[in-house]
């Protein structure tokens, strides 16, 4: 589970305006960011029903088109 201590950063009437984090807990939260849009793109992927290459035929692919010509 992600774990945060935020602090708040408060304007002169005491509204929260802006949070800080320990730079390890901003690392973390930001990794479970990408993961949960990488998880979202899949699932739009595949909401497409398109035709899928398997992983290493794509692999290849991706090789044979970075090679110089």
């Amino acid at each position: 589970m992600l774990s945060v201590h935020p602090r708040y950063i408060t304007d002169y009437s005491g509204k929260k305006i802006s949070v800080v984090l320990p730079m390890e807990e901003f690392k973390n939260l930001m990794e479970h960011l990408e993961d949960l849009e990488d998880i979202s793109l899949y699932d739009e992927a595949k909401k497409l029903n398109e035709p899928s290459v398997p992983i290493d035929e794509a692999f290849q692919l991706m090789e044979q088109m970075r090679k110089p010509k």
